[in-house]
């Protein structure tokens, strides 16, 4: 049997150029569900794929052949196999183990499968380390999305053990779906129609909003072409106007200077910031790379935990009462420079609260504080070894644009025959 899966070996593809390169707005009226972990995400999202009449559209790093896996596959193939449109988008790198027969099966009911940026194993490693698709996007018949961090794997799920991850996910409806479905259809290779409401570039919408509204949403994201600091910058302005607090809880914490600068101004400005940072890392660099910045940080009044119960997966922040942010970039130089990435920015005062009370428990019941007079032994040496891994994590994004770029085009593909 003949498996159709598509292989994207690209950025952004440059057809339909028009419906990718947008700068989504606020959107109003918008209703917000905060998700954490796997044991509030998956029901919600495996209920909404089971109640789909029309389509369902997923982009996902990663999808492990696990029972949460495979409970997925189940859901698209019933979901397939009753006429709604399915769509599947994987990223190569993360989903690199999936077996013939997994997205076989996927293929063979009806599921479009996908594939960002495959590459073949050299020498048993996989080498399509950079510019991933880390977006987790889903959304359902354009009602109903969700967004976040969390991949479809059992690691989500506290049963898995020690090594399952703390992380976050929205459930929005409302007008802001339109958006989120707009987009996901467009990064698929679907055809798209554009509204007044989505701008091109050159008439970008303000990051920042004043208006005297609840249930706010703004889609953001990057890309490797026209949005390369869209979430970033949307980071840096939300700092610069904090003026109580600010919480920011992420697993890779490794930014520019630019945002550094304004988490330190705003601390010294008398706003209470706080970092929840990894204590127990999945990836020892991360921790190491994150320790670099902590004097820096600290002596400027900066609060910071690491939270030591499991691995910390999560890519959230609050400002202020109101402003939130929730989606998949970290801030290190692979989410900020290299990988697809989209996060919604979101104004409402009783999501704002309910992500708060949820990090201040996590900061207080499961992590802990570096003090702020804390003084490291060998402290010339870890002076001397930060110095330079922050310069040459900072540059890392330049060092791999060496490498061979991908081509800038949707890139059908036949894989080979399987017999299933």
């Amino acid at each position: 049997m003949t498996v159709a899966v598509e292989h994207i070996a690209t950025d952004q593809p440059p057809d339909d150029a028009k419906a990718r390169d947008v700068d989504y707005g606020w959107q109003s009226g918008n209703r917000l569900e905060l998700l954490e972990n796997g044991e509030a995400y998956f029901p919600r999202v495996f209920e909404a794929m089971r109640d789909a009449q029309r389509e369902i559209l997923l982009e996902t790093f990663i999808l492990f052949e696990d029972k949460v896996g495979h409970e997925l596959k189940g859901i698209l193939i019933e979901a397939a196999q009753r006429g709604v449109k399915v769509v599947a988008s994987l990223d190569g790198f993360g989903c690199g183990e999936l077996s013939p027969a997994f997205l076989g099966e996927l293929a063979e009911a009806g599921v479009l499968v996908q594939m960002f940026d495959p590459a073949s194993k050299m020498l048993g490693i996989r080498t399509n380390w950079f510019r991933r698709l880390h977006r987790k996007i889903v959304v359902v018949d354009a009602t109903v999305a969700f967004i976040g961090g969390i991949n479809f794997s059992a690691d989500h799920l506290g049963d898995f053990g020690p090594e399952a991850k703390q992380d976050y996910a929205v459930r929005v409806t409302g007008p802001a779906v339109a958006d989120l479905h707009h987009f996901a259809l467009a990064q698929s290779g679907r055809q798209v129609r554009t509204r007044r409401g989505w701008r091109r570039r050159q008439q970008r919408p303000s990051l920042w909003t004043t208006a005297n509204e609840e249930g706010l949403v703004r889609l953001i994201y990057r890309d490797n072409v026209q949005h390369r600091d869209d979430i970033e910058e949307a980071y840096i302005h939300a700092l610069s106007k904090a003026q109580k607090r600010v919480v920011i809880a992420n697993a890779y914490f490794f930014p520019g200077y630019r945002l550094l600068r304004e988490i330190r101004n705003a601390a010294r400005r008398g706003v209470h910031v706080q970092l929840i940072m990894q204590g127990q890392p999945d990836v020892l660099l991360a921790k190491l790379a994150a320790r670099m910045l902590y004097d820096y940080l600290l002596k400027d009044g900066v609060v910071i935990h690491e939270y030591c119960q499991r691995p910390l997966h999560g890519k959230v922040a609050l400002v202020d009462d109101e402003w939130s942010t929730v989606g998949s970039s970290n801030l290190d130089p692979l989410s900020l420079s290299l990988n697809l990435e989209a996060n919604v920015l979101i104004r409402d005062r009783a999501f704002n609260q309910q992500l708060y009370e949820r990090l201040e428990l996590l900061a207080h019941e499961h992590c802990r504080t570096m003090p702020e007079n804390r003084k490291p032994r060998l402290w010339l040496w870890r002076l001397t070894v930060g110095f330079l891994v922050f310069h040459v994590m900072r540059h890392f994004p330049v060092l791999t644009g060496w490498l061979p770029a991908h081509k800038p085009r949707l890139k059908p593909f036949e894989s080979q025959a399987h017999d299933l």
